[in-house]
């Protein structure tokens, strides 16, 4: 009798054992946030601008807004993926969203868009810009949302803090999220958000934001701002 007792409790200890151990790995490899059965967590990244359409251009290099948009949105959808989730991009390549470049292009562009938004039915849509301003003094991210929208304002506010913080590393001051009536923002009913990644008036800024290290970072913390506001309960 005190045999089978002593086999029991050593199963029992060896379970115990084994289901800690589990517990550990699993706390110890963030890089998949979700589980499979979450694997339809679907967000759209939307490069701004593209083709003959090249936004602004840096006060320094010249470089073009369109480009670094676009290099900041693949490095953005490699963080997204990384933590399991399915992304969906509206531009893939330097080209615009447009058949031809005749009048009413940039319109046709912008509805392309909003179509990919609306067949992907994503938890949240990201367009990726860079900002301008006549003084070079201003800079730092800054997050734009739709007022009639308060889960986008939740997610602005997300990102705005973890953006804050990253540019703080550099003695920038924080910014506030604003409003404002913008196409992408307006088009869908899904929680969309303007990020302004940083000011292309600015030296300092265009700096950074042209160089891959910035980029990935950059990458970094708005991926981290995501989860925040999903698992949040925001949506």
């Amino acid at each position: 009798m005190k045999k089978t007792f002593f086999a029991i409790g050593m199963a029992v200890a060896v379970l115990f054992s084994a289901a800690v151990g589990l517990c550990v790995r699993t706390l110890n490899a963030p890089q998949t946030v979700f589980s499979q059965a979450d694997a339809g967590m679907r967000i759209v990244l939307d490069a701004g601008h593209g083709g003959i359409d090249g936004g602004v251009s840096g006060v320094t290099t010249h470089a073009k807004e369109s480009d670094v948009n676009l290099a900041i949105t693949m490095r953005l959808k490699e963080e997204l993926e990384e933590k399991g989730f399915d992304v969906t991009l509206t531009r893939k390549t330097e080209a615009g969203l447009y058949d031809t470049t005749a009048k009413g292009f940039k319109k046709r562009d912008m509805q392309r868009r909003k179509e990919i938004v609306e067949q992907t039915k994503p938890a949240l849509v990201l367009s990726i810009h860079q900002n301008y301003y006549p003084s070079q003094s201003s800079r730092g991210a800054q997050v734009f949302y739709s007022a009639k929208n308060e889960k986008s304002k939740r997610l602005a506010k997300t990102l705005q803090e973890k953006l804050n913080a990253l540019y703080a590393g550099e003695g920038v001051k924080g910014r506030k999220i604003a409003a404002g009536e913008y196409f992408m923002l307006e088009c869908t009913p899904y929680p969309s958000v303007i990020i302004e990644c940083g000011f292309f008036s600015s030296p300092a800024d265009e700096r950074l934001l042209t160089g891959t290290a910035w980029q990935k970072r950059l990458a970094e913390e708005t991926a981290a701002g995501v989860v925040e506001y999903l698992f949040d309960g925001a949506v």
